[in-house]
């Protein structure tokens, strides 16, 4: 009899679905707002969210993680190369979102200010590190975020390809 796990666990598939949803929302909306001018009433509103959204996914990002290590996942379906690559992308786009992270804290506490996280608690700055950080974080920001996102289709896009063409479970593991 085979103890085999043929499918995400309920709490991984979770995590899954909710990452992507907010890599994706957190994506639009930082693209939307970096356009407000100071007259918008969405000026302080946008960032506010977007930075408390961030560190929301931060938080479950991290849980992700550990879940990710201490519970038995799937076995990747598919040729050498196409395991294996999808072993680079996953472990790429964990890297990226850190990065993401990272860089968008580096944004956000350039001035010494902490972040309010939907008024709940702060998460403190610590300042620059170095001259013009917030500009220069600012351009890695967008850069990984696009990164993230190209990775993310082609992670899609992947998983649709097996679906469809190869016809095995890889998707169906995740729905």
């Amino acid at each position: 009899m085979s103890t085999a796990v043929t499918q995400y666990n309920r709490l991984a598939k979770l995590l899954h679905w909710g990452s992507a949803i907010l890599v994706i929302g957190l994506f639009a909306l930082g693209l939307w707002m970096v356009d407000l001018t100071y007259y918008s009433e969405w000026y302080k509103p946008a960032p506010h969210w977007h930075k408390s959204l961030g560190l929301c996914l931060f938080a479950l990002t991290l849980f992700r993680v550990i879940w990710k290590f201490i519970t038995a996942s799937p076995a990747i379906e598919g040729a050498e190369w196409e395991i294996q690559g999808a072993k680079i992308a996953h472990t790429g786009l964990y890297l990226l979102l850190f990065a993401v992270f990272i860089s968008g804290y580096m944004i956000s506490t350039a001035d010494g200010r902490s972040i309010e996280v939907f008024n709940w608690f702060s998460v403190p700055g610590f300042g620059s590190f170095f001259e013009n950080q917030a500009d220069i974080a600012g351009e890695l920001h967008f850069y990984l975020a696009c990164t993230v996102i190209g990775l993310a289709v082609l992670h899609a896009l992947a998983a649709l390809k097996h679906h469809f063409i190869n016809k095995d479970n890889t998707l169906s593991k995740m729905l």
